[in-house]
């Protein structure tokens, strides 16, 4: 698994160090957990204080499962700046605590504390005044946002807000992208101001604390062949006269004949900017302040700089399915400018600057799909764990974030919408996914059985691949495995699940699959089969499965398993009753050779038969 970077755990590896035996068993858990993590192992010949010497480097963070002292003396000789130094987070060896040791702000030692808790069921021992407080680190939360930090005394805003306390507010002033962190628990001591404020969120740069959001939208044109020299010195001479921030560029953007040149797509590489390119023909429909006829004879447009800044702009977090609108021209922060070569360099080029409505950064962004699990928090699997404690926004059911909600903290965002709004949950995680935001996008159960993982899936697919977060897909404890569990081994032989719901399946196919279950006399297990529209559904499934098996099989019902009012009863397929039975119930029918005994539900596999006991 590929460490989450949005939570503040950066892309370089993460390395682990065990200096007992007894670390050994963690050291294979977090080799199996993250991707390419260097490992120092207990029985390793070379010092551990060689071998941190010359990870230290390297790495974004260095897990010690060890005493803090020794840890604290080891790293000492190696601690150079705050913000490039490694976070160092220490475990003990039974797994019960993890404390962020160093750099649990600026270098996401908060994060992966966090992450490590999340895998291993530990608990995070936070020092930090923000993270024991349950307030946000001001100068680390912007991260999480999608955000880009820019300069300022951090050092001294971080005194100030320990110090203010309870005594009063930290003026914040927020002048554009993603507005709704303000509302978390964890804001609470800030203060909004429109004017002087210790932090600033802003695309401009200024006094104070800066977090500069990716706002701003770079059009460029250039002659064939321009010096990649002069596209940088007019990007940041451009930058500095307006009084902006690199750090709050989103893009950039040009025609599509300029997207083989060399100079500009080595800009877009060199600042880590993705490049959006449209053709002649939708420049041409956007308006803009200073056409040229020079350029349309030439490109077929009458404007590549200001018509590509203000449809870049216009097309951030537009979905894919949607053609995206040019903005209109008053959000043009700056107009046409034309740089031309020196002595020492070679052709010409054009620059324009325009401001997006919504913060885009798709590429610091990700996607996750996590399966809750029926309910109760000891059944949420320890990767499902670690999402959710990496991620900084949780879209979900309301009910089904009800369940999770002891697992939040303060400074993470809670998005809930209704039962049949699947479409537009999925959009909004995907939305502030392709905001740079880390997103855990819930479902009850596993999320890839009747969840939302497919949907979003699909909703992924359609978006451009430039506007594509990182997705992946958390596994989670299904209904159907925990009602087996609960009554024994219904499920030791073919089994499969088919949904009573014809909301999104016309019913004929649902009868069709019934059919085919019966007839292959497999073990089915029923999701969705009553609710008070639909109550009919439920007894004509019986019908169906009647057809091929005697009324004396066995029936699991099994409701809000490992929740309140959790209840499972065995009946028959002949008796069961379909008015007990609605949306959280889970019916679950043997096949021909399942048998209840003494309370258990067995479908046995034959290997007794097989060994010849019977």
């Amino acid at each position: 698994m590929e460490p989450m970077t949005q939570a503040g755990i950066a892309q370089k590896p993460l390395a682990a160090i065990g200096f007992s035996p007894g670390a050994v068993p963690l050291l294979l858990q977090l080799q199996q957990a993250w991707d390419g993590v260097l490992i120092r192992w207990p029985s390793a010949e070379e010092s551990p204080e060689a071998w941190l010497r010359e990870v230290w480097p390297e790495v974004s963070g260095i897990v010690a499962i060890g005493a803090c002292g020794l840890v604290l003396r080891l790293v000492a000789p190696l601690l150079g700046e705050k913000r490039s130094d490694p976070a160092v987070v220490v475990l003990d060896p039974q797994s019960r605590w993890v404390v962020p040791l160093l750099g649990s702000h600026g270098a996401g030692g908060d994060a992966l504390a966090h992450a490590l808790a999340g895998l291993l069921g530990a608990t995070v021992v936070s020092t930090g005044h923000s993270s024991s407080q349950g307030g946000l680190a001001l100068d680390a939360f912007g991260t999480a946002w999608g955000w880009r930090r820019g300069e300022g005394d951090w050092s001294a805003l971080m005194v100030a807000a320990a110090r203010q306390g309870a005594a009063g507010s930290l003026a914040v002033a927020q002048n554009g992208g993603e507005a709704r962190w303000q509302g978390l628990e964890a804001a609470r001591g800030l203060a909004l101001q429109t004017n002087t404020a210790a932090m600033t969120i802003s695309v401009h740069q200024g006094e104070g604390c800066r977090w500069h959001p990716p706002l701003l939208w770079l059009g460029m044109g250039c002659e064939r062949h321009t010096s990649l020299s002069l596209l940088e010195e007019l990007v940041d001479t451009s930058l500095a006269a307006e009084g902006l921030a690199p750090q709050g560029v989103a893009g950039l953007a040009s025609c599509t004949r300029k997207g083989d040149e060399e100079a500009l797509l080595a800009l877009a590489a060199r600042r880590g900017w993705p490049l959006r390119l449209y053709t002649a023909e939708q420049l041409s429909a956007v308006a803009v302040p200073h056409p040229s006829e020079v350029v349309a004879r030439e490109m077929g447009t009458a404007s590549v700089a200001e018509a590509s800044a203000l449809l870049a702009a216009g097309q951030a977090g537009t979905p894919g399915d949607k053609e995206a609108a040019p903005l209109p021209m008053d959000r043009l922060l700056v107009p046409k400018r034309i740089a031309r070569s020196r002595s020492d360099q070679r052709g010409a080029a054009t620059l324009a600057m325009a401001l997006a409505e919504r913060q885009w950064a798709p590429q610091r962004g990700s996607l996750h799909l996590v399966g809750s699990g029926p309910g109760a928090l000891s059944l949420l699997t320890a990767e499902a764990r670690r999402a959710l404690a990496a991620c900084s926004a949780w879209v979900g059911y309301g009910p089904y974030l009800d369940l999770l909600d002891p697992l939040r903290r303060p400074d993470q965002l809670r998005v809930e919408g209704r039962l049949t709004e699947e479409v537009g949950r999925c959009e909004e995680a995907l939305a502030l996914a392709r905001e740079g935001l880390s997103v855990a996008l819930i479902s009850s159960g596993d999320s890839g059985i009747y969840g939302m993982a497919g949907l979003a899936l699909e909703l992924w697919w359609a978006l451009p691949e430039l506007d594509r977060p990182a997705f992946e897909v958390h596994p989670g404890v299904s209904a159907l495995q925990m009602a087996a569990a609960r009554v024994g081994a219904p499920l030791m032989h073919d089994f499969c699940t088919i949904s009573l719901s014809d909301r999104l399946t016309p019913w004929p196919l649902i009868e069709r699959r019934l059919r085919a279950a019966g007839e292959g006399d497999f073990v089915v297990a029923l999701y969705n089969p009553r609710s008070q529209d639909r109550h009919w559904q439920l007894e004509r499934a019986r019908e169906l499965l009647l057809a091929h098996r005697p009324p004396s099989t066995p029936v699991v019902l099994a409701r809000q398993l490992s929740r309140p009012g959790e209840s499972c009863s065995i009946h028959t397929l002949g008796t069961f009753p379909c008015e007990a039975v609605d949306m959280v119930t889970l019916v679950l029918v043997g096949n021909g050779q399942t048998r209840e005994q003494e309370g258990w539900v067995l479908t046995p596999r034959g290997y007794l038969s097989a060994a010849g006991g019977g």
